[in-house]
Order: C-alpha cells, then structure tokens, then sequence
C-alpha cells in the first residue's frame, strides 16, 4: 500500500469540504492526518509567520492565539471559521490544539493531558517569528516529564525471576492475527518510524527470538542523568535485530510505530506507564490496519531490566508482552491523581528533534 503525503490529506480534507469542528475517526484512512504528517503540514503553513500587528507589534496572547489557528486551518485545508467555538480540543476533527511558546514552559489551562488529544507546540522567536512545529500526544507529553509535575500518570511494579527471559503473551492480540505475518523481511527502505502496514508486523513471538540474543550484551551508560540517550541506545540495538537498516526515533507511541511495538528500559523496578494503561481498548493515534484500528492493548511491549555502574548498561532480562496481558505480569501501582493545572518544562532540545 503506498504511503499518503501529507497534501494527499489536505486534499481529501478540502474534497471533503470538512470544517475543523467535523468529527472524524481516529486512523481514517482519507481524513485523519497521522501526527507526522500533521507536523509536517503545520510546520509547512506557519514556519516563517510574523505574529505582529501592522505596526510591527507583539500581539496580544489572545489575538496570536486566533492567528495562529487561522494559519493552521489553512496549512490543513480547512475553511477559517468566522469565530472559534471553545471546544476541547479547538480542532475537534483531528483531536488537537495549539500552543504558541516563547518560553519553554507549557502551560495547560483546566484540562487533564489526554492520551488521544494531540498538541501542536509551536516555538516563537523572541522578535514574533514562527520557527518551529512539534505536535506531540498527551502520553508523549507525559513521558517527557521528569520534575514529577504531571500527577496523572499510571505506574507498575517489575519483579525479577529466576527465568532471564520471558514471552508473557504467547501470541498477539485476536484482532491483530490477521494482520502479522511470520519471517517478515524488512525492506531496507522501511523506517521504525514509518506507519504499520498489515501483512508486515512481525508476530510477538518471532519479535521475542530476534531479541532474545540482546540478553547479556553491554553498551555505554551516557550517564544517570541521560535516560533517554541510554534508552535511545537500547532503541538502536532493537531496531538493528529486528532487520531495520537505520534507527529512528520521533519521541512518539509506540516507539517502534512500524511493528507497534513500545520499547522499555528499567533499571529500577518502577515501571512509568504515562496516561494510558496498556490493557485500554482506547483507540490509538496510528493508521489503520485494513479495516482495524488498533488498541492500545494490541501494542506488544518489549522490556529489558539492566544492572549499570555509572559506565556500563548490562541486560540481564527480556519481558515481551501484549498491552492486553501486561497487568498479568506486572502489578499495576492503584491511584491516579489528576491535576488542574500543568506547567511542563520542555527539554531544551524539544524543537530540534
């Protein structure tokens, strides 16, 4: 099946004649823009916009607000509604708002961050000048938090046994059989950050052979304060077993988007799930397979527990596991407190990713 531009979405949305406030379902194959085409769009339509009034002015946080939606209902090939409704999100359609930023402190009024809702972060230069456009989903927001202050995030205990290595779920979801097929060659032009195609996930099981060598192999700890960077390295090993020629991270969910699969390095036993349980049957930000639109519970989760002395990452154990089982091996933390409120701090290199 071949891969839609991003204009092929924009020009189904103006075919269409949709508005912004017209419901569409997550992973429609026409209408809703997956989130890095969605990047991409809005980057294309506002990078380079001055948000200054004809005197050359800074706007008002009101007025920017309403300019900067009127630029993304062009860049998507919507209409500009006359006035914007206060929905939740403001663009009902695609499940996403904006968020124009000189500071690198979001700030999240009266809402709790949603695991479906998208977030258009949009970095302002100091003289008003659009530079950039991160769109990101509330459970990639959660996860980039490390000052503890979102509180709604789920969180599962990892306890070690005497096996090195465990398949948890023996086979993948009954909705997604159809759609995974045994010793799937990866085609060296196929990304880990490409969108999943049926016919080409590889099934849990044979994900957890092609990993299973991983056990026992060492690489560089960047340091205690780098768990990205020592994540990212566990991500290179994983995509290189799997077959891929390259590794490639956007920061979305799943991780590894082409073989739905969410990578997980722990070495403590504290297990940080973000804002969504594994097991929901929610729907996912992702392309659908045939007719199915999968469910969070379809992701598989790949986990590894590490010992590491400050130099070296050392794995020791291999869980693999559907998001439908995960509550079967790992005991879930109970209490989720929500927050009125969010300032998120965003890591300094946010944009440049």
């Amino acid at each position: 099946m071949a891969q839609k531009t991003p204009l092929d979405y924009r020009n189904f949305i103006q075919s269409f004649g949709k508005t912004i406030y017209d419901p569409i379902e997550i992973g429609d194959a026409d209408l809703w823009i997956p989130t890095l085409h969605l990047e991409t769009l809005l980057n294309e339509g506002l990078r380079g916009k001055v948000l200054q009034d004809a005197q050359s002015r800074a706007l008002p946080n009101r007025t920017r607000s309403k300019l900067v939606k009127i630029y993304a209902c062009e860049a998507l090939g919507y209409p500009v509604p006359k006035s914007f409704k206060k929905t939740q999100p403001r663009f009902v359609g695609q499940q996403f708002d904006t968020y124009a930023q000189k500071s690198m402190n979001l700030q999240i009024w009266n809402e709790e961050l949603s695991p479906a809702r998208r977030y258009a972060i949009i970095q302002v230069s100091e003289d008003d000048v659009v530079l950039r456009v991160r769109v990101v989903n509330g459970q990639e927001l959660a996860l980039l938090d490390t000052t503890g202050t979102i509180t709604t995030k789920y969180q599962a205990r990892l306890e070690t046994r005497a096996d090195t290595h465990e398949l948890v779920s023996v086979r993948d979801t009954d909705p997604m059989l159809p759609h995974v097929r045994p010793e799937v060659f990866l085609e060296s032009s196929a990304s880990p950050i490409d969108e999943p195609e049926s016919g080409a996930l590889l099934p849990i099981g044979e994900i957890f052979d092609r990993l299973l060598p991983l056990v026992g192999q060492s690489f560089a700890d960047p340091g205690m304060d780098q768990e990205r960077n020592r994540g990212a390295a566990l991500h290179s090993l994983i995509c290189r077993c799997l077959g891929y020629g390259s590794y490639e991270d956007k920061g979305q969910f799943p991780d590894i988007r082409h073989q739905l699969l969410e990578v997980k390095l722990q070495t403590s036993p504290t297990i940080d799930l973000g804002l969504v349980l594994p097991s929901s049957k929610d729907h996912l930000d992702i392309r659908q397979l045939g007719n199915y639109q999968p469910r969070h519970c379809d992701t598989r989760y790949v986990m590894f527990y590490a010992n590491t002395d400050g130099i070296t990452v050392t794995l020791t154990h291999l869980f693999v596991t559907t998001g439908a089982d995960f509550f079967t091996r790992f005991k879930r933390f109970e209490g989720k407190i929500a927050n009125g409120k969010i300032q998120l701090p965003l890591p300094r290199n946010f944009f440049a990713q």
